[in-house]
């Protein structure tokens, strides 16, 4: 039992013991790692405090610097700017001095040149006096004697008028003689042509007889030929029937040659009548220029007449006084007489209801055919119809002058500029095509001989029967005159407005640089301007399209319209040195790009030569975006980067680039002496502004624009057609 206990407590002692041991162990452990936590908290903040002491030392250190980096700064700038103050105002003062010098030189010079010029005026009149006072005594000595002699010549002046008056009834005489011989000339033309047609048609018909007859005996010839060989076995031989066949074809061979030479000589007989008939033609063309002439000398006869008889009723006589009056001397008063006029056939006017009726029809707009105005083609036929181009005096001109003007009056509305524009262009065109001026000192066209007429006669094309020639009277050519005064001021109406909102939207785009920033090329608000003036020549270009107006005259106001842009641009640029930099540089060659595209898009049938107007302001662009320029020489920009500016526009260009991007140079120093010592004046940079003056355009450009059109299609108006007074539209 004993030894149980024994054991016991061994076991308890054993387990007490392991027991403290895991305690101790697990008391060791936590002391530990508090101890460690410790060492590691006092660690890390020691680290902290010293990390803390570096910052403070550094922050401390670049607040010095600042300080002391702002002080130099302010300092400099402090500097510059009393030294810019200083130059200004010392510049100022000096300016002043050599003002108030300026002044006093020219007080001095004025008052030198004053006196110079009285002195030398002063003897000029003494001068001029002294000259007038001979020269009046001189004439009034000659006028004297004139008198004189005038009262002894009188009844040698009504010789002269009356031999004057002889000389008229001869011209008149002549100037008969030489119709009766025209139309004796223009008969006998006539009967010659219709003899050589009938000889023509008779040796035509011989010729086909002979040749129908030859190839008869051709043929009975080879048929005798094939019979030959068969009758060779008879002894007899027909030797009569061979040579008889022999002589027929001779004969036949001799006939053929004679209608041939007989041919050639009609044809050389109608050669030659035709050559007559010209050079008749041509005898009467001169003969019209010497009526013509005639007439001109007639009337400077007559006038002549009149400034003789003028001259002696005007002549002063000397009073007792010594002076010279104005009254006519008693018993030289001679009746005028009246001025001699070919007798004409006058024209009668169309009815004033049909003329009402077209006027009433043509003020509306009633449209387009095949692209061709209605309206400008239903006023020339009826024209043509009235025979008013041949009339001395015809009111219809006047009305339709009346009409023109008053359509045109409403200047705000594009579209019906336009079509009056189109109207009045394509009338203009088909007067100039159809109107031969007769007796207003134009060369008459030429007619071409009846023969060659009555040959060609079927081969006129429809084009040409709808615009035929006329002969025009001096009403007519005044029409036409007004017409083309209407175009000019139709164009110059629509060149205004168009310049006024180019001018606008040009202003725009000129200020937005100054708050351009960054690299961005173009923003919404800048890029608007630009947006702006291409949509404005869209709206013009389609009103130009849906009025078929002319080619030329759209390409005249569009080249005048980039002509302006780019004058205005290159002016804006030399003028403002903030313009002339890289950043407007990329600015104005965005802008540039949508002009081009725009060009590209309307193509050169509308566009023409517009990009090219754009040639100054495009190589000044190309200029300012080029990198390392002082690496150019001034032959390559000359000659290579920009050829058609001036030797000042280049200086311009070179001494005002700067760059707020890239900091780069401009030409060398070198160049620009070299062109400073070349120039004589330096201030000689912009581009002149045109746009002032009026569009011009030669009729001759308009029908060359318009010598493809083709009138035959287009049909009249459908009102007038209705109308039974307008019937010959149809």
């Amino acid at each position: 039992m004993a030894g149980q206990m024994a054991e016991l407590d061994a076991r308890r002692t054993e387990v007490m013991g392991r027991a403290a041991r895991i305690i101790q162990r697990k008391f060791r452990s936590y002391l530990l790692l508090k101890a460690a936590i410790n060492i590691q908290a006092v660690c890390r903040g020691q680290l902290a405090r010293h990390r803390f002491e570096d910052l403070r030392r550094k922050e401390a250190a670049a607040l010095k610097i600042q300080k002391a980096l702002r002080i130099y700064l302010d300092r400099r700038s402090y500097i510059e700017a009393v030294v810019t103050v200083q130059s200004s105002l010392r510049g100022m003062a000096a300016r002043n001095v050599l003002r108030r010098k300026i002044k006093a030189t020219l007080v001095i010079q004025i008052h030198c040149r004053r006196f110079l010029a009285e002195s030398h005026y002063k003897k000029l009149k003494k001068a001029a006096i002294t000259t007038q006072s001979a020269w009046r005594a001189r004439l009034a000595r000659k006028e004297l004697r004139e008198l004189r002699m005038a009262a002894k010549e009188t009844g040698a002046l009504q010789a002269a008028k009356s031999k004057l008056e002889k000389q008229v009834e001869d011209l008149t005489l002549r100037l008969q003689l030489e119709k009766r011989m025209r139309v004796d000339v223009e008969e006998s033309k006539t009967q010659e042509n219709a003899k050589l047609q009938l000889a023509l048609k008779e040796i035509q018909l011989q010729f086909k007889e002979a040749k129908v007859s030859l190839l008869k005996e051709v043929k009975a010839a080879k048929r005798t030929a094939e019979i030959v060989p068969v009758v060779k076995e008879v002894p007899i031989v027909d030797t009569e029937l061979v040579e008889k066949l022999k002589s027929e074809n001779e004969n036949l061979k001799s006939m053929v040659s004679s209608l041939e030479l007989k041919i050639d000589e009609t044809e050389k007989k109608l050669e030659e009548k035709l050559k007559q008939t010209l050079e008749a033609e041509d005898k009467i063309v001169n003969l019209k220029t010497a009526m013509h002439k005639l007439q001109e000398t007639l009337e400077d006869v007559i006038n002549e007449n009149q400034v003789l008889k003028q001259s002696v009723l005007s002549t002063p006589v000397k009073s007792a006084s010594g002076r010279f009056s104005s009254t006519p001397v008693k018993g030289t008063m001679f009746t005028t007489p009246a001025r001699i006029q070919e007798s004409k056939g006058s024209h009668i006017d169309p009815q004033h209801e049909d003329v009402e009726a077209l006027i009433s029809c043509v003020t509306k707009n009633v449209g387009f055919s095949q692209g061709k105005p209605v309206a400008a083609f239903t006023i020339y036929k009826c024209l043509l119809h009235w025979k008013s181009f041949e009339a001395e005096k015809t009111n219809v001109f006047d009305r339709l002058v009346q009409v023109i003007g008053s359509a045109i009056k409403n200047e705000d509305d594009n579209a019906n500029l336009a079509y009056w524009l189109s109207n009045t262009s394509t009338l203009l065109f088909m007067l100039q095509q159809s109107l031969r001026s007769g007796g207003t000192g134009a060369t008459p066209l030429r007619k071409s001989p009846s023969l060659v007429r009555w040959m060609t006669k079927g081969f006129r094309s429809p084009a040409a029967e709808a615009i035929r020639p006329v002969d025009a009277k001096d009403p007519a050519l005044h029409f036409k005159q007004q017409l083309a005064a209407y175009v000019e001021k139709i164009i110059g109406i629509m060149w205004d407005k168009l310049k006024k909102e180019l001018n606008t939207s040009l202003t725009l785009c000129i200020q937005a640089p100054k708050t351009f920033k960054g690299t961005a090329l173009m923003s919404d608000s800048t890029a608007k301007y630009w947006q702006g003036i291409i949509e404005g020549l869209d709206a013009l270009l389609s009103t130009f399209k849906e009025n078929f107006v002319p080619l030329v005259l759209i390409q005249k106001i569009f080249s005048q319209a980039f002509s302006l842009i780019n004058v205005q641009l290159w002016n804006s640029v030399m003028t403002r040195p903030d313009n002339c930099s890289f950043i407007n540089g990329e600015y104005v060659k965005s802008g540039l790009e949508k002009l081009e595209i725009w060009c590209l898009k309307t193509n050169e049938e509308y566009a023409g030569s517009c990009w090219d107007e754009l040639k100054h302001i495009r190589q000044a662009v190309g200029f300012l975006l080029i990198h390392n320029k002082f690496k150019i020489s001034y032959n390559e920009m000359a000659n290579d980067l920009c050829p058609n500016l001036r030797i000042q526009q280049h200086f311009r260009l070179c001494t005002l680039y700067k760059d707020e991007i890239y900091y780069t140079k401009s030409v060398s120093q070198e160049v620009i002496e070299n062109m400073a010592g070349v120039m004589t004046d330096s201030s000689d940079f912009l581009l002149k502004d045109d746009s002032s003056n009026s569009i011009s355009f030669l009729i001759d450009d308009l029908s060359s624009s318009m010598q493809d059109k083709d009138f035959a299609q287009v049909k009249p108006a459908e009102e007038l057609v209705e109308n039974p007074a307008f019937s010959f539209l149809q």
